[in-house]
């Protein structure tokens, strides 16, 4: 199945710089999400129909969750790229059982004022730890640029932990001992061993 979403999205203001030279601004951007049953090719088959098209990745994630394959990535090509791309990933979409969706985005705009920073956290698993994460962050007008996390057992107790990683973007406005005091607190007080730390 092949969804498209027309107009500018924020479904990929992750990390990244795209380079900037004349052919670069002149080309399209688009974003493709597919998920689909996991398999050995299911990159192979996906990146060639991209390149067939005239597309070329620049920024991607996959992984694996559950027995499902999910990919995020951000394509440049020409104006004949995107017509070409919703033909091309509709075939691949049908015959492989892939759920496809691209949107047409622009390139994101630079962060000015903003220090990028990095955020560990390690926890016994429970619920909500994501969101009070982002619940604080947001409240402080901090933005939240990628999150990957992860459940595994620990190694010698077999405890079911948590993990998290973000990149946040700190606005210079922020005072950061005061910020890694608060976040420091709200981490003790859920049971959470974290690292706040800038970008070098």
């Amino acid at each position: 199945m092949l969804l498209f979403m027309s107009g500018a999205g924020k479904a990929f203001a992750g990390t990244g710089t795209l380079r900037k030279d004349t052919s670069r601004k002149m080309s399209q951007l688009i974003v493709i999400s597919a998920v689909g049953p996991d398999r050995t090719g299911v990159v192979q088959d996906l990146s060639k129909v991209i390149l067939s098209c005239g597309g070329n990745i620049e920024e991607s994630r996959m992984t694996t969750l559950g027995s499902e394959f999910a990919m995020l990535l951000l394509v440049s090509g020409n104006w004949a790229t995107l017509n070409k791309l919703e033909q091309g990933l509709d075939k691949l979409a049908a015959s492989k059982g892939l759920s496809i969706a691209i949107r047409q985005t622009d390139a994101k705009s630079p962060g000015g004022d903003r220090m990028p920073y990095a955020v560990d956290i390690v926890s016994l698993d429970q619920q909500g730890i994501v969101f009070n994460l982002a619940n604080f962050f947001a409240s402080k007008d901090i933005e939240i640029a990628d999150v990957a996390t992860r459940s595994y057992a620990a190694a010698h107790t077999g405890s079911p932990m948590f993990a998290v990683q973000m990149a946040i973007n700190v606005p210079s406005t922020v005072h950061i001992a005061q910020l890694r005091e608060e976040f420091l607190e709200i981490c003790d007080r859920l049971n959470l061993d974290a690292i706040l730390e800038p970008v070098k």
